[in-house]
């Protein structure tokens, strides 16, 4: 089960005390007590792991290490230990207390998100000429803390996209090596899954259903992550008997999560097409075109369909080595 929305609750490392102390040698007889360490930080750091928020599901509560008290002979104290944190690309973290927000956007980015406290003062910090043996000390500050809600938004440079079981999860597993679940039935595909073509990242979102972006069926809680995908790929059954209201529903339901993803690069295939006769797929494909010119017939039996597919597959690629 993929989670992509949770809450948790961490803080920062407290800052190790300060002490008081004395140097023994007679001759020398001043204050020896010195620093604490600091509390270790906290922060996040991006896997291309989309699984790595499932940490976070039983275990809700993060500490990083506390400073270690200081010594008495001028030694500060350790360094409490960092906590490093672990989460997809494409995660949004919002600190619900500040209500900051920071995004791990590249494999192995590192976020600073709490500090840890300082270190307390020990007594050799407070000596004066008027106060040689000083018995003042200050105790460790506490470490920022918060409540942190993270939500996974995948960064893909291709998004299928369409009714359930319209073929999506066929195809990727065609042309990358993705092992979605594909049956016969609605709904095979509970949660999003990726797939690599020679460096371009497709995502399988799950079936989309009338009024989704309203809450209904299970496309609602993944109409997200189409945001992040730079072109959609759009399948249509074409055992559909009405493929242009279903393609014009699946937009329209875009439209409505939010207004800029329909205007993303976007194809539409006329998926599964092998199940109908020759004059029959024509019709379908014409009427698709006059909705958007980018439409191709598919069948994952057909291997001329399936080349046609990877030419715009290595165009996409193409043009994204131009701008990396």
């Amino acid at each position: 089960m993929l989670i992509d929305d949770i809450t948790i609750k961490i803080s920062a490392g407290k800052g190790g005390d300060g002490v008081v102390g004395f140097d023994k040698n007679k001759f020398a007889l001043g204050p020896t007590g010195a620093r604490g360490g600091n509390g270790g930080n906290v922060y996040f750091i991006a896997t291309d792991d989309i699984g790595a928020l499932r940490a976070y599901r039983h275990q809700k509560k993060f500490v990083a290490e506390n400073g270690k008290i200081a010594g008495y002979n001028l030694r500060d104290g350790r360094k409490g230990r960092d906590l490093e944190l672990r989460a997809p690309i494409g995660t949004v973290i919002e600190n619900l207390t500040t209500g900051k927000k920071v995004e791990l956007k590249k494999m192995d980015e590192k976020i600073l998100i709490l500090k840890g406290g300082l270190g307390g003062r020990g007594n050799w910090f407070f000596r004066s000429p008027g106060n040689t043996t000083p018995q003042e000390f200050e105790t460790g500050k506490p470490g920022e803390f918060g409540n942190f809600h993270l939500e996974l938004k995948l960064i893909a440079d291709i998004g299928l996209i369409g009714f359930p079981n319209v073929g999506k999860s066929t195809f990727l597993n065609i042309v990358t090596a993705a092992k979605s679940k594909v049956a016969n039935y609605p709904f095979t595909t509970l949660e999003p899954y990726l797939g690599s073509y020679y460096g371009l990242i497709i995502a399988d979102i799950p079936g989309i259903i009338k009024g989704a972006s309203e809450g209904k069926g299970l496309g609602a809680k993944f109409l997200r992550h189409i945001e992040r995908t730079k072109n959609l790929f759009h399948f249509v059954s074409a055992k559909s008997t009405d493929p242009v209201a279903d393609y014009r529903a699946i937009r329209q339901e875009l439209k409505k999560h939010n207004p800029e993803l329909i205007q993303k690069s976007e194809y539409v295939f006329l998926s599964k097409a092998d199940i109908i006769n020759p004059r029959e797929t024509k019709k379908k494909l014409t009427l698709l075109k006059k909705e958007n010119p980018n439409t191709l017939p598919l069948s994952s039996i057909d291997d001329k369909n399936i080349e046609q597919v990877k030419k715009i597959l290595n165009e996409i690629k193409d043009n994204k080595k131009q701008f990396t």
